[in-house]
């Protein structure tokens, strides 16, 4: 006996009475039964990233699936499969048109994106171009006063070094600043790359309540928000909220598809001390090594 748990934006639902000899369309049934979302505008993901479930052919036995017992489905309705006329609750315009959605919230590229767009989705949607420099001195403040957790060794440059260089507005943040942040506000921080489409997880497992997501295009971090109209946008969501991760991976599978990233191995820099020409992170990482200069602009 499979014991499935059916998973949609409203909520989840214990599926029972299926086999590994049941059909897909048994499987269907159980979902529409659920979660009233139609048969034939059903996508189903299992797994983690989530991967859709290809359910065309309803005879097929769920054997044939990666599905096994405890596992979560997280069920979405696929809006362009919609027809016309069969299911009014499906096709209505307007029902469509609330559904609520998952976008970018672009923030300027000023070196400082990082730290707006962590702002921005812990405060609820607030946008505060000035927030900037409280954040990084909020970051030197955590290393600082812990100089064995943040070490050279962690920080890639002594303790006092990093506190004086992360200060400056013109040093981009990365991973030890969201790890650092996610501990401050208490938050799971998911970063989604749009280059590589996963998702980075900070504080997965220090049992924090609460999710927020950004999405990163190897130079440039923005916030994602949850958008429904005629309300305010949503940015902290549950951390059992797997569909939410899942729409994050869709929308940075969409930005991948587009080129939207920037490849961190091969896009040029400028070393703004010495004016010094490089391509990548590795070349700038050796410059910085030999130079001691850590101040690079995108050209």
């Amino acid at each position: 006996m499979l014991r499935l748990r059916c998973k949609t934006k409203n909520g989840s639902h214990v599926m029972q009475g299926l086999t590994h000899q049941s059909c897909v369309q048994e499987l269907k049934s159980k979902v529409e039964e659920l979660t009233g979302i139609p048969c034939e505008v059903q996508k189903i993901m299992v797994g983690y990233p989530p991967s859709s479930l290809d359910l065309r052919n309803g005879d097929a036995h769920l054997k044939d699936y990666p599905i096994k017992s405890g596992d979560t489905l997280i069920v979405e309705e696929e809006k362009n499969k919609a027809k016309l006329g069969t299911h009014p609750i499906v096709t209505k315009t307007p029902r469509l048109n609330a559904l609520p959605t998952l976008a970018r919230r672009v923030v300027p590229a000023d070196n400082s994106c990082l730290f707006t767009s962590v702002n921005y989705v812990v405060e609820g949607g607030v946008y505060d171009p000035a927030c900037a420099p409280e954040m990084r001195g909020l970051i030197a403040q955590i290393v600082s006063s812990d100089p064995a957790a943040y070490s050279e060794a962690v920080l890639g440059k002594s303790n006092e070094d990093y506190c004086a260089w992360i200060r400056r507005d013109d040093t981009w943040g990365g991973a030890i600043e969201v790890s650092i942040l996610s501990k401050f506000y208490q938050c799971e921080i998911c970063v989604v790359d749009t280059q590589t489409v996963r998702v980075d997880r900070f504080g997965e497992d220090a049992g924090y309540r609460k999710r927020v997501l950004l999405i990163y295009d190897g130079i440039h971090y923005d916030p994602l928000q949850r958008e429904v109209p005629s309300a305010p946008p949503q940015t902290v969501f549950s951390t059992g909220d797997d569909v939410i991760l899942a729409q994050a991976l869709e929308l940075a599978d969409e930005a991948r598809r587009k080129r939207q990233f920037t490849d961190v191995n091969r896009f040029a820099l400028r070393c703004m001390v010495c004016q010094t020409g490089l391509v990548g992170q590795k070349e700038a990482r050796e410059h910085a090594k030999e130079t001691g200069h850590t101040n690079f602009g995108e050209v």
